[in-house]
Order: C-alpha cells, then structure tokens, then sequence
C-alpha cells in the first residue's frame, strides 16, 4: 500500500489496542469514581456465547456487531451504557468439546473463552472487559449457589395479596420458609392433602411432633427448589438427562443422535408452575416497576405467543371417574381427568393413560380376568388366557414405550389395560387404554377419550375399532367422521332430566351448565391446566454447579455452607452404555469421601452428586454483569436500582422460550425476596436473523472452500482451477467450507468492513445469504471514505465553505440516519450514509463541519476509520466514540415535495410527486384520478381503505 493509502490492517490495529489500553468503554456505576448520577443509563446485552466449540465463525457475531453499533450511538447520546461481554460456560456441550478433545473442562474452557474473547475484540467491540464473567469460575458459580439457597429456602404463598413497587397488586408471593415452619407450628397453618399422604397416620400429630424426616417430607411440598421422582429423558450413550429441547424429533439426543428413553429418576425440581399466572400476565402488563418508575415489555408479539404456548394455560373441568374392582361395580379408586370439553361427556366411549401412568406402572388390583372383559373390547385383547397375560403384555407395551419417539405426526398406538372406568355422567362402564398418545406432562396423565370430537381419539378408534359416539352437532349438521368445534349438543339428557341436562344447548351455556353439575353433585370441579411443568434441575455429568445440599443419614437434604466447589477430578467422564435401566452414576459419584463428606450441625451428612443444568449460570448472568467482582453480594442494591432493567436484549429466537422463561422465573423469585427492584428483566428483547451462506461445489459434489470462489458477471467459479461451481443455499458451517472465522474475514477485507457488510445485508431481524462480492462492495466503500476525507500524504482534505445544497444533503442525513439507527434499522443507516459519501466524490476539499458530523455518524458502524479520519483531521485523539451525536436542522431538513409510492392490495402500482403537507382529501384525489391507478382500481366505490403513511407510502385496499 502506498503512504496515504487506506491500511486498514495497521490502522484497525492500532485502535482496537487503544481502546483497550485506555479503558475507553469502561462503565461507571454508582459508589464508583467517575459516576455521575445524573447521567441516564442505558443497559444493552448480548446473549453470551458458548464456550463449547473452538471459537466463533463470521455468522456468529452479527447480534454482537448490532449491539455494539446501538451502543456507541446511546452513549454518543449522552447515556451512560452498560454493554458487558461474559461466557456461557458450564454444560453439557463444553464437556463433550473436552471429551472429545481429550482436555479437562476447566482448561478447555478457558482456551475457549481465550479465544472468542480475542475475536470479540478483533472485531473492535465497544465491551467493558474489566466486566467480564463466566459462569464456571468460581467466584461466579457460587452466587449460582447462593441464589439456589434462597429458591430452596423459600415456598410460594398463594394466598398472599400484595402490592409492588408500581402499585399494582399481585396473587402468590415466595416467602421465606421459615415463615411457613412458624404457621405450622402455631396452628396458623393446618397439613394440606398432599401433607397427610406424606405423614399417613401421622398427620393427626402437631408440627412440633413430628421427628425432623417428616417435618422435611412437608416442606419438601413447599419449597420452590424441591426433590421429587419424576420421567426424564434419559441418555445413558451421554449419561445424563436431557431437556425436551435436547432431544430431536426422532427421540433422539440432539448431540450424538443417541436413543433418549423415558424412565423414573429422582431429581431436583424447581416448581415454576407456581409462578404461570405471573409469567403469563406480566408479558402484557401496562405498568411493571422498576425502581424508578414503570415499564412494559417490549417483546415481538410471535415471542410472547410461544411462551404462552408454552405455559399453555386452559380453563377447564376436572373430572373423577370411577376405577371399578374386577367383576363389580365396587369403586376401588378415582382417576380424575382434565378436559376443556365437559360438554362432551356423553360421547366418551374410551380412556387412556400415558405409558408412565402409575396406574399401571405400579401395579394394579383392577385388572379383569378375560372371562369378565366386556362385550365391545376388541376380540385381539380377548385373546390373552389370563390376567396375567394382559399385564405381561401391558408391561411390554410399557418398556417399549421408554424411547422417545412418540410424535404427533407419528401413527398412535394402544393397548388395553385389562381395567375399567365408569363415566359420571350416565354411569357407562369403559375400557381404559394405555396409549402413547398421552403424555404425563399435561393434566394427569389420563383423558377422557371422545373419538367423535377430538382427532387424535378419533383416529385411535378406528384403529382398534371402538365404538364412535356423537354428542355436538356443528352448524353444518353431524360430521360422519370427527368434529372438533363448538355447536349444539346432542345425545344428551334433555331439560327435566335430572342431573347433566344439556341436550339442545350452544356448547358455551352446555359446558358450563355440565360443570356446574359435576361439581354439585361431587364428581369434578372447575379447574385451570397448564402445559408448563415443573423445571427438572438435575443433570448427571461432572460441568456444571455442585448443589449446595447434602443428605443427611435419615435421608431428607439440608443445605450446606457455599461455596461448594467443584472436585478435582481426572476422570470426569460419565458410565455410559446402551442400556437404558443401568443403575445412574454420576462422575461426581466417585469423588473422594473428603469431598463427599461433609458435616452440616454436627452431623455426618453426603453432599448432592448431580449438578445444575447449564440454563443456571445463564439465569441470572444480567445481575451480575452489573457488579461482577463485588464477594460480599451477589449485585450491590444501589447497582441493580440504577441499572435495571436490561434496556436492549439482543439474541436468537432460538431461546425464545427455555431461557427467558427460566431467566423470569427466578427473577421473579428474588423479586419476591426484596432482593431486585424490577419485576421483570428485559425490557426490550430483539432476535437478529441468522447468517446463512451459499456452498459451493465442483462437478464430483465436493465442496470448495470459499477462499478459493470468485465471481465472473455472478457466476462462480474455482478462482485456482477455472472450473464453473454449483452454488448451493444452506447453512454456514465447516462442513460445507464457508464458515470463516470472522478475524480471516476481517484480515481480509477489514474489521470495519466486516461489519459494515453483515449490516447491510438486510433487516437485522431478517436471515440473509453471506456473499463475498457483497463484502467487496462495502470494502470499495470504506476506500472511497478513505479518498475523500484524506490526500496521499495522509493529510486532511481541508477547505472550502457548505453550500446551501450540501447543508441541506447533510442534516437530512443525519436526520435519517439518526431515525434508522434508534430502530435498529441498520441497513438503511448505511444505504444513506453511501448516498452521502457518493455525493461527496466530486468535491476536491470539504470544510471541517461536513466532515465531523459525517464521521460521527459513520463512527458506530466503522469505529477504526472514523477514529483515524477524526484524529487526522485534528478532532482529537480515541474521543469520537465520546463526542455529541449530530442533531439535524428542521429547517434543513424540511421537504418541499415528497415522492410517496402507492400500494394496491399490497403491490406497488405507482408513485406521486406531492407537496409534504398535502391534505388527505387532496392526496386522495390525486391519486385515485392517476391513470395506472385507475386501471387497477376502475371504480372508486371498490375502494375499502385509503391508508396515508405521511411521508412514507400510500395504501389502497380495494
């Protein structure tokens, strides 16, 4: 490169080291010096990466380029910014790298984080370093403790009333468990159902009388951190238990594509189902405090839908069915049943219970011996010579039914359970099946089949040939095959009739009048059903947090003393095996006794061998950015009240649902404690697109890295053999050789460049294909800045005054930029910041205020030529990133005309030339008597809507 080329190399160089040097991005909070509490904050996070792989390739960093941009511009606003960087870095996925890679954990992971971390900062990323965590470290993962200390040591009041800091009042509060021990104690509290089936005979004793085990067993009802027995997914190929979300749609492990098979373990618990109703409604509510004042989510609607899918809640009835004894009508026990359709009880002709039902995976008395099966049961379940067969046969339906297979598109399957039910309604006495169809993690486990209104039990029907009753008409009469929607009941008591009457009913006023009757006569209830369940805590692998409990010898847990570090351990890779009953041994399980053993009051007691799940260190990561070395509190009071709630959450939809709702939750929690302001997070959440890239491949379909592809008029070819390429859509990956690391790309073309193009590729929020003569354009880009702000002899290109027309061009500029960068509209920032440079090529020298407000716009995009022009020109030296955003003239930027594009029925038809304040009626009349409009509109009695955008489009609905 000649002298006064653009060296983007040494120049980019140059500054990133600067900055780090200089502390340039260093965030002030209060108690701190240098604080200035009048400043306004603004806090923006990333979603922090993994530390699972070697590193991140150049689709990785677009979230982080776009936050970086946001926040040079809100603090060149005026805003004091918290915008930290820390690692994800406990979990299965960095312990299968270090497996893998024959590494221990805790070195791989640090070489990992040494390496993103160089990246991050190749990229020239506006971090505050000296913030940075992982959640790994010790002196991080033990206020992960700390904080499952107070969920352990908490229980969730429902009937507390209480108002927050916005005045809005609240249903359910978690309160501290020894509130709960002082109500049972002094009678303010009696023992709940589920207490007296823990304490049998004993429940009839007083708190006090109770020895400490069974004391444990009732609070272990309460606490919000809970041990229960419960179906898993089960790996035993990784040895661990995963979350649905690891596991693919074959029931397959999503790492090693392993079989996943159901089985009962007992595992840590966090009872996130108390908080539904809260997670739910604070996704709409109007006024959520936050210390200061209130705010509102500011969440894409298509987000907040998944979480409520995913909590799922239902009003409904629940109804209880008789289990009846073998060859009578004595009941032997209830089965109750969820159902969102009462109304449709007369048409039950069938149940069915999950697999893991403890109906029949514990054993039954119920089974009817074959010469007391019932007429319709289907001639291949008659078959069997016993009641014993019947259950062998059930119980090999069972251990089948352990894989993870069951989909909804898949074919379902049954079998009889050789046990009876009897319908509330008109005392018929079914069949119960066991099915797959059903799953234990809604309602209870069991449904009332109702074939001619539900699907699913429609097509299980037909498959084992059972009998179809229908019970709603629909507004086009009886639908032969399955109707699943609203009408009028039919087959069904008529008024008079005694109890359940609702023949002739719309099925609102049926379902209502049927569930009131339930619940007269005993037989159900109103209830609410929600999908959401409770949050399995537990994981078998060696990297992740040990539990700050331990067993003691009558065998309830206790807490311990924090922190609780993780073992050294050589061997920390689990028993594996393709056998999925294999007795569970954790890695930790063979830790030495001077680890396991541990003394809590006095008594011997063996600490927890499972550890968190990898969602823990990322639960609450937000708090900690905002006081990272602070080993007195987790987050200091004054910190937490001025910096929350996070301002920006940028991230991929991908934990749109898992993260963010476990991040809520414990939120809400420590709320609830008094021990954070806000009631919730994340203010606003963004979800940037994905990065995709075209792969290439020669004519034997091997892929050629994209190093080796150039362009000849859009066609590619192999720049080293002259061969045409096959260009094939997909992902960016290693697989398919176009999944660069980011500093290759940067070395290249340059940082700035970089980031430019991965802005400009499309909407932030938009997937979009990498190119690489995309990524040369904006380099041309970048070197005609370079010319026109700086001579050969790298001096500033001086001189001369603003014109009227060039005044006019900048401040519109800076006004559009400054619109489309507050809104994340990032490549129209730059489409106009191009404009502008373009119209500066014909001018030999440009007067200083041009050139500093043109740099100032350009600095959050192109940070380290903005930097080196700025200091060149004599602005100051590694300052821009801290001066004055420009502000536009409205004088300046005031249009005369207009041109507005028109829309009809969504496709552009035309455009008009108008005056800015133009009235509606006049625009209206303009373009309804436009010639290409009228051919597509040909009477204006069509037209439904005229829509106006002022300054932007015209709409026409006809």
């Amino acid at each position: 490169m000649s002298e006064g080329s653009y060296n983007f190399r040494e120049i980019e160089k140059r500054w990133r080291n600067y900055w780090l040097e200089a502390e340039t991005f260093k965030t002030r909070g209060p108690g701190e010096e240098g604080f200035n509490p009048e400043q306004p904050k603004f806090y923006i996070l990333d979603m922090f990466p993994y530390t699972s792989g070697s590193g991140l390739h150049m689709g990785h960093p677009k979230g982080y380029i776009a936050s970086d941009i946001y926040c040079r511009y809100k603090r060149m606003c005026g805003f004091n910014v918290l915008h930290p960087m820390g690692f994800d870095s406990f979990g299965l996925p960095a312990e299968q790298y270090a497996r893998e890679n024959n590494i221990h954990p805790s070195v791989a992971t640090e070489r990992n984080i040494e390496t993103i971390r160089g990246q991050l900062q190749f990229l020239g990323m506006a971090y505050d370093w000296d913030r940075e965590i992982a959640t790994s470290r010790q002196n991080y993962y033990c206020w992960t403790q700390w904080i499952f200390h107070q969920i352990f040591s908490s229980w969730f009041d429902r009937d507390c009333r209480w108002k927050d800091g916005s005045g809005r009042e609240n249903n359910g509060k978690a309160r501290p468990i020894a509130e709960l021990i002082s109500a049972f104690a002094t009678g303010q509290r009696g023992f709940s159902e589920a207490d007296k089936r823990v304490l049998g005979e004993d429940a009839r004793k007083g708190w006090e009388a109770l020895d400490e085990g069974q004391q444990a067993a009732v609070l272990n009802n309460y606490r919000l951190a809970y041990q229960k027995e419960v179906m898993v997914n089960w790996c035993p190929a990784l040895g661990t238990v995963l979350a649905n979300e690891e596991v693919t749609n074959e029931g397959r492990s999503e790492r090693g594509d392993h079989p996943v098979y159901k089985r009962p373990l007992k595992q840590w618990m966090m009872r996130i189902t108390d908080y539904a109703d809260r997670l739910l409604e604070d996704l709409d509510a109007p006024a959520l405090p936050d210390g200061r004042g209130t705010f509102r989510l500011e969440w894409p609607e298509s987000i907040k839908l998944m979480q409520r899918n995913w909590i799922g809640r239902s009003a409904g009835t629940e109804v209880l069915f008789d289990i009846l004894r073998p060859g009578s009508q004595e009941v032997a026990e209830g089965l109750k049943v969820f159902t969102t359709r009462p109304d449709t009880l007369f048409g039950v002709t069938f149940m069915v219970v999950a697999p893991q039902h403890p109906l029949v995976v514990q054993g039954s008395d119920h089974y009817l011996v074959p010469r007391e099966w019932p007429r319709d049961i289907d001639a291949r379940w008659k078959g069997a010579d016993s009641s014993l067969e019947i259950r062998q046969a059930v119980a090999a339906y069972i251990e089948e039914g352990h894989m993870v297979t069951q989909r909804e598109t898949q074919e379902k399957t049954g079998i009889f359970s050789g046990i009876m039910a009897r319908n509330p309604v008109n005392d018929r006495i079914i069949p119960i099946f066991v099915g797959d169809y059903v799953s234990m993690e809604y309602g209870s486990g069991a449904i009332m089949a109702v074939p001619a209104h539900d699907e699913r039990d429609f097509e299980f029907a037909c498959k084992y040939g059972l009998e179809i009753v229908h019970v709603v008409e629909g507004p086009d009469g009886i639908d032969d095959e399955c109707y699943a929607g609203d009408g009028t009941s039919i087959n069904s008591p008529a008024a008079g009739k005694g109890n359940f009457a609702i023949n002739s009913l719309p099925t609102p006023e049926a379902k209502a009048k049927i569930a009131a009757d339930l619940e007269r006569v005993g037989r159900g209830k109103r209830a609410v059903n929600y999908k959401l369940r409770d949050w399995i805590f537990s994981r078998q692998w060696y990297w992740g947090e040990p539990f700050p409990v331990a067993e003691r010898p009558e065998g309830y847990s206790v807490a311990t003393d924090i922190p609780v570090y993780l073992p050294e351990m050589e061997d920390f890779q689990p028993r594996t095996s393709e056998d999925p009953n294999r007795p569970v041994t954790p890695p930790l399980s063979r830790a030495g006794d001077d680890w396991r053993k541990v003394l809590v009051q006095g008594v011997e007691c063996r600490r927890e061998i499972n550890v968190m799940p990898q969602w823990a260190g990322s639960c609450w990561y937000y708090l900690r950015f905002i006081d990272p070395s602070n080993d007195q509190v987790f987050c200091h009071e004054s910190k937490e009240k001025y910096f929350m709630p996070v301002d920006l959450y940028i991230g991929g939809a991908e934990h749109a649902v898992l993260h963010l709702l476990y991040s809520r939750f414990w939120h809400k929690v420590l709320f609830d404690l008094g021990h954070v302001s806000t009631a919730e997070p994340f203010k606003k959440l963004f979800n940037q697109g994905m990065i995709t890239a075209d792969a290439f491949a020669d004519e034997r379909g091997v892929y050629v890295d994209i190093r080796e592809v150039e362009f000849r008029e859009g066609e590619p070819f192999n720049a080293r053999t002259g061969e045409k390429l096959q260009r094939l859509a997909g992902k960016m990956g290693k697989r398919y050789k176009n999944g660069l690391p980011p500093e290759e790309v940067g070395y290249e073309f340059g940082v700035d460049t970089f980031r430019l193009y991965e802005m400009y590729m499309g909407p932030l929020e938009a997937s979009a294909p990498w190119s690489m003569e995309g990524i040369r354009g904006m380099q041309r880009f970048l070197q005609r800045v370079w010319r026109n702000f700086v001579d050969q002899g790298r001096n500033a290109k001086r001189g001369g005054q603003l014109t009227p027309e060039v005044e006019k061009l900048l401040h519109r500029t800076i006004k559009k930029v400054s619109e489309h960068i507050s809104v994340l509209r990032f490549n129209t920032s730059i489409s106009t910041l191009i404009q502008f440079n373009n119209k500066l090529v014909q001018l030999r020298s440009l007067p200083s205020e041009l050139t500093r407000n043109f740099l100032l716009l350009l600095a959050p995009f192109a940070p380290h030529i903005a930097e080196e022009i700025w200091e060149i020109w004599g602005f100051g030296r590694g300052n821009i990133s801290h001066a004055r955003w420009p502000e536009a003239d409205d004088e300046l930027v005031r249009e005369e005309t207009v041109t507005l594009p028109i829309q009809i029925n969504g496709k552009v038809r035309g455009s008009v030339d108008v005056a800015v304040d133009i009235e509606e009626d006049d625009l209206r009349r303009i373009v309804l008597g436009m010639e290409n409009i009228r051919r597509h509109v040909a009477d204006e009695e069509r037209v439904r809507r005229f829509i106006v955008v002022p300054g932007r489009i015209v709409n026409i609905v006809v």
